[in-house]
């Protein structure tokens, strides 16, 4: 793998921006290898530095791993934020979202590994309840935004919006396992946009669905 920060290794950096570059050793490095394996020695490797010069940033290889979390969950609301700001209703703010964050994988390949790894289900405390509120964040996110389509008649009242919500996330999850299995081999922004109007049918008035569906598909 080729150093990601040798450039900036050559002059002199504040802690912060050490540890943004140790942080982006560990997502580049997340593409290549299972994120348990990955160590301290091969972060320091890529950014040309000593691995002592990774402990005077992190104190343990897991706080390295709890900062990549809040990167990963900072980076992907500010794309999801940014995706939704022209959204034409809450029903298309969805949409937006929805393929707004499969762009964000598509783009960096390594976050489902980390996501997905056993660090999740570790010993490490911090690590799991980060993930617990970034998922959980995502939901209310959703639900409300469900609430508001519901109360403007865009979704039927007998929908549950906590499970339209899960089964939104879920539908996340699922092309995301997919990427890690299959790599490129299947177009995920393309798949996103099919699925979408499946999940618009199962939520929305059972006249207006396929129309809203048809629209949902269409690009913006």
């Amino acid at each position: 793998m080729k150093p990601v920060a040798q450039e900036a290794s050559k002059k002199r950096l504040s802690s912060e921006e050490r540890q943004g570059e140790i942080i982006r050793a560990a997502v580049a490095l997340a593409e290549e290898k299972d994120v348990g394996s990955i160590t301290t020695q091969e972060m320091a490797q890529v950014m040309n530095l000593t691995q002592g010069a990774i402990f005077r940033h992190f104190a343990s290889k897991d706080e390295i791993w709890l900062a990549v979390m809040n990167w990963i969950r900072e980076h992907l609301m500010q794309t999801l934020e940014k995706a939704t700001a022209d959204a034409r209703g809450p029903l298309d703010a969805i949409r937006r979202m929805y393929v707004a964050h499969i762009a964000f994988v598509s783009k960096h390949p390594s976050v489902p590994r980390i996501l997905f790894s056993e660090l999740q289900h570790s010993r490490h405390g911090k690590l799991r309840q980060l993930m617990q509120q970034l998922v959980e964040g995502y939901e209310k996110r959703i639900m409300a935004l469900l609430e508001q389509a519901q109360q403007a008649g865009e979704v039927r009242d007998d929908v549950d919006l906590q499970s339209a919500a899960i089964l939104y996330i879920g539908m996340v999850q699922g092309l995301v396992m997919q990427a890690s299995i299959y790599g490129s081999k299947r177009a995920m922004l393309q798949q996103a946009e099919k699925i979408f109007p499946l999940f618009l049918q199962g939520v929305c008035p059972y006249s207006a669905a396929p129309l809203k569906a048809a629209s949902a598909g269409s690009g913006g």
